[in-house]
Formats: C-alpha cells, sequence, structure tokens
C-alpha cells in the first residue's frame, strides 16, 4: 500500500523527468488529463469505482481500480487506432448506473467478477479518451494524464468512503453504499439527458 501513494505522485508528474521539456508534451499531458474531468459521464463513474473498491473492501481496494485503468488503456488503443467498438457512449452511460448499483447493493461479490465487470466499462472509457484524442495529443503523454486523472477520482471514491467511515464510524460502508446509490441515480440522470 506505501507504493500507492508514490505511483500516483508519478503519474501526475510524468514531464518532471525531462530536462527541458517540450511545450507539446505538456499539452498532450494536459489534454489526456482534462478529458475524464470535463464530462460528468465520465466523473460519475470513476468515483463510483473507487467507492465500489471500498464497499467490497480487501485486496479490492486495489484491484478494482486497477482493473479499471488497466481496460481503460486498452480501450483507448482500440479507440486512437480507429477500431469500433459498438455502443461506447450507451457504455459509459450504463457504467455508473450499474457500477454505482453494485457499489449501493453491497452484495459481496469475487474480487474477479468486480474486476470483470469495471474492466468492461472501462472498455468504453478508454475508448472515447482514444477516439477523441487530439490531433497533436502526442499519444503516451495524453495517455498518462487520462490516467493521472483517472486515479485520482478513484482514489478520490476510496478518500471519501474512508473519511467517512472516520467520521461517522460504523456507519461509513452504509453511507459508501448510499453514495454508490446516488452515483447510479446520476447515471441515470446522464442517461435521460436530465444532468
Amino acid at each position: 500500500m506505501r507504493r500507492l501513494p508514490i505511483t500516483i505522485i508519478a503519474l501526475l508528474f510524468p514531464t518532471a523527468a525531462f530536462a527541458h521539456p517540450d511545450i507539446s508534451h505538456a499539452a498532450g499531458l494536459l489534454h489526456g488529463f482534462e478529458h475524464p474531468l470535463g464530462g460528468i459521464d465520465h466523473i460519475l463513474a470513476m468515483v463510483a469505482v473507487g467507492i465500489f473498491a471500498f464497499v467490497l473492501g480487501g485486496r479490492a481496494l486495489y484491484l478494482v481500480p486497477l482493473s479499471f485503468v488497466a481496460m481503460m488503456i486498452a480501450g483507448f488503443l482500440l479507440g486512437a487506432s480507429a477500431i469500433d467498438v459498438p455502443f461506447v457512449e450507451l457504455g459509459i452511460a450504463l457504467s455508473s448506473i450499474v457500477i454505482g448499483g453494485a457499489a449501493a447493493l453491497g452484495r459481496p461479490m469475487p474480487v474477479v467478477g468486480a474486476m470483470t465487470l469495471v474492466g468492461v466499462f472501462a472498455l468504453f472509457h478508454g475508448h472515447a479518451h482514444g477516439a477523441e484524442m487530439p490531433a497533436d495529443g502526442g499519444g503516451v503523454l495524453y495517455a498518462a494524464g487520462f490516467v493521472a486523472a483517472t486515479a485520482v477520482l478513484h482514489v478520490t471514491g476510496i478518500g471519501a468512503a474512508l473519511l467517512g467511515t472516520k467520521l461517522i464510524g460504523r456507519y461509513g460502508r452504509l453511507a459508501a453504499r448510499i453514495a454508490g446509490g446516488v452515483f447510479a441515480i446520476g447515471g441515470i440522470g446522464v442517461l435521460s439527458g436530465w444532468v
């Protein structure tokens, strides 16, 4: 667990290794970082992943978000290669409904099942990132940007749930489940167009 904060910092500042960073590198990284933060559908789903991981607990706390990131990168490669994936927008819209709903239910689930569940939806998110990458996006740095933003959103969900548990004690898990339900309702709002 001690390596997680270091990994997140490394993902947030990948240009720090360049002695003379090129402005185009920074632009690619910034475009990538902004993409998940630019749409409520992405934000809802990615924070919901963190909440879902918290509700499941144990190894799911880190394996579920890592699965999302890994499959998002796979989807990015498909989108950047102009390989069509059907129902991308629907998959993105459904992601917060299903992931938030799974958190709200709070039912035990095998870690592999949870990883698969979030991974399927991550493929759609990643495809959108790849298909919408600006021509001057700089591929790897653009990907590093959206991976970093996604990690921040996952950690936000986990952190909020942990803080809730610290503040309200034994009702923290219940509060996280309620938050999952709120994210699912938000996803319904995105799907229906009222959010």
